[in-house]
């Protein structure tokens, strides 16, 4: 898990109102319009990578599969009104990931290896998303086996991924690994935002509110390179040595292919106006060309000399452009693998959620 630089690391209204998002949080029903049009593109989504039993294929990976990916299918088929397509995804994904020893979730299975799943290690934005997902569904279905799974997820990321340090809570991105003599890292692409706030309803004896306020806190330092940028993997001293943090040790100091979510899930969260969120635009539109690049190296200021894949072109268009509509976005047929695939379907439920919230 520590070698994979990126790890792969979904929208709404069902056959009922075909082309429509509900909205999660409100629970609205509402008429079907041209511009919210999107269930054909879910439907591409699942003939490319999701398999009949409920696994989600990351196609540029060896077509593995991880947690994100599960929960990211979760979420969508949650978000689309795909009740069939959900139980599929989650009895996969608790038949085959499921720790014997707490309600987390193995971060990877392998379809080449005799045992599938090799490292039991967790990948807390993988759970994260499985547990707002369920959390979602049990809202939308009345079903509180639902609402029970998210929060026994919860309560045991609480107890393996979170930790107060110096005052400040910290997201570990697993439960094993990222602990070190006067160091941790984090990720931080695994603050999942938008969820944060329905967290705190579900879990009032949590402090996921005081997660996200003090996670807004680490984004406004972890500023770095020309265009002062959040780094992939986030490094910060543990030994109560004021010290500021710093992209880590051991992966290329880049805003890429992980940290391109940070402005994501800030932007679906209502908190467009956050450093990282400008910085992203603010890279983003410093080229005009067409071959955005697909990374920044933030010691350097040196770019990719290869352009940004269709997901994250998707969440550039979704930062940049406050009156963006899902079907300006790219579409599924543009991604060239899953990952790509599933960013776009993202920022196109972000860009919808964010709509409501106006």
């Amino acid at each position: 898990m520590l070698a994979t630089t990126r790890r792969r690391g979904l929208m709404a209204l069902g056959a009922a109102l075909v082309g429509g998002f509900p909205s999660p949080a409100r629970n609205l029903e509402f008429s079907p319009s041209p511009c919210l049009s999107g269930v054909e593109e879910w439907e591409e989504f699942k003939r490319l990578y999701l398999l009949p039993e409920g696994r989600v294929v990351d196609t540029g990976n060896q077509n593995n599969s991880h947690s994100e990916g599960q929960g990211w299918g979760l979420l969508l088929a949650e978000a689309f009104g795909d009740a069939a397509s959900f139980n599929r995804i989650l009895a996969w994904t608790r038949g085959e990931l499921a720790r014997p020893y707490d309600a987390l979730h193995a971060w990877a299975w392998r379809p080449d290896r005799p045992v599938h799943v090799e490292d039991r290690n967790n990948a807390t934005d993988g759970d994260i998303f499985i547990a707002w997902a369920a959390a979602r569904a049990a809202r939308r279905w009345g079903r509180p086996e639902l609402r029970e799974l998210s929060l026994r997820i919860l309560q045991d990321l609480q107890q393996a991924c979170l930790r107060v340090v110096g005052g400040q809570r910290l997201l570990l991105p697993a439960a094993f690994g990222f602990e070190h003599p006067g160091y941790l890292v984090v990720n931080p692409s695994y603050y999942v935002f938008p969820a944060f706030a329905e967290f705190a309803n579900l879990m009032p004896g949590g402090d996921w509110l005081g997660l996200q306020r003090d996670g807004l806190d680490l984004l406004r330092q972890a500023r770095f390179g020309r265009w002062g940028l959040p780094p992939d993997w986030l490094q910060l001293a543990s030994n109560g040595v004021a010290e500021a943090p710093r992209p880590a040790q051991g992966w290329p100091p880049r805003f890429s292919y992980d940290a391109v979510r940070v402005p994501l899930y800030l932007a679906w969260a209502g908190l467009p106006h956050e450093p990282a969120v400008q910085a992203a635009a603010e890279f983003w539109a410093s080229t005009q060309r067409q071959d955005m690049p697909a990374w920044a190296e933030l010691v350097s200021n040196a770019t990719a000399p290869y352009p940004a894949a269709s997901g994250t072109r998707a969440i550039a268009q979704l930062v940049r452009d406050p009156a963006a509509l899902p079907t300006d976005l790219p579409k599924v047929r543009d991604a060239q693998n899953y990952y790509d695939a599933a960013l776009i379907l993202l920022a196109r439920l972000a860009t919808f959620e964010r709509s409501l919230q106006a």
